[in-house]
């Protein structure tokens, strides 16, 4: 039972510091426009590819 006595504060401590984390990566613009990177991946053009890959 002592165990909870540790174990709630330090939950409340760990949502704190995601949401911290989660406010800074929205104010940074980590989740501005997800769909452009993946169409960029899709649509590459084969001429952008680095020629000096082994293989090529």
């Amino acid at each position: 039972m002592d165990i909870l006595f540790l174990l709630i504060p330090l939950s409340i401590v760990l949502v704190f510091l995601i949401i911290v984390v989660f406010a800074w990566a929205l104010k940074s613009g980590q989740f501005d426009d997800i769909e452009r990177e993946g169409e960029r991946m899709l649509r590459a053009d084969p001429d952008e590819i680095d020629s000096s890959q082994p293989g090529r």
